[in-house]
C-alpha cells in the first residue's frame, strides 16, 4: 500500500553541533529558514524510553517541527496520507538522534511515529505551529490517532 520514497513538504535538516570545552550547542530552527505558516506557536519536550514508540498519528492543520538530539537514537516513520499530494502513499524512515542530530518538519496530513531504537531514554523537542487544544486549551485537539486502531495500515518496524 505504501512505497519507499521522498515525501513532499517534509524537511530534514542536519543539526550542526558546535563544540568546545564547555560542551556543545546547535541551532534548532531559525524563523528566516521556515515558511511563516510553520512558525512555532509553542514548544514541548518529551522523553521516550528505550524501545518505546510514539504514534502513529497525524494532524489535520498542525505542522510539527521535531528535533532529535540524543542521547538516544530514533527511527522516525512518515507516511504521506494526503490524497492530493504528488507523493501520496510514499513512506520514509529517517534515523536521527545521538550521532545524527536532526530537525524534521512534518506537515499536516503526514502520518508520523517514532521509535527509540537506542538503549537509553531519548529526548525529543517539538515546536508545532498550532497550540495544543487551541487558545486556553478550549478547542478539540488536532490529532487523528492510528496507534489504537488494530486495523491500521501504519506500522512501525
Amino acid at each position: 500500500m505504501f512505497r519507499p520514497g521522498i515525501i513532499g513538504g517534509v524537511v530534514v535538516r542536519e543539526l550542526v553541533q558546535h563544540s568546545d570545552l564547555r560542551g556543545w550547542l546547535a541551532e534548532l530552527f531559525r524563523r528566516d529558514e521556515l515558511d511563516a505558516s510553520h512558525h512555532p506557536q509553542m514548544a514541548y519536550l518529551s522523553v521516550t524510553g528505550a524501545g518505546a514508540v510514539r504514534g502513529p498519528h497525524e494532524h489535520v492543520d498542525q505542522t510539527d517541527l521535531f528535533c532529535f538530539i540524543g542521547p538516544s537514537r530514533f527511527n522516525v516513520y512518515l507516511w504521506d496520507n494526503r490524497k492530493g499530494s504528488s507523493t501520496y502513499r510514499n513512506r520514509m524512515v529517517i534515523t536521527a538522534g545521538d550521532g545524527e542530530p536532526k530537525s524534521i518538519l512534518v506537515p499536516a496530513g503526514i502520518v508520523h511515529a517514532y521509535k527509540n531504537v537506542g538503549s537509553v531514554e531519548g529526548t525529543i523537542l517539538n515546536f508545532p505551529n498550532r497550540l495544543y487544544g487551541g487558545r486556553g486549551r478550549k478547542d478539540p485537539v488536532d490529532e487523528v490517532r492510528h496507534e489504537d486502531d488494530p486495523q491500521t495500515v501504519f506500522h512501525v518496524d
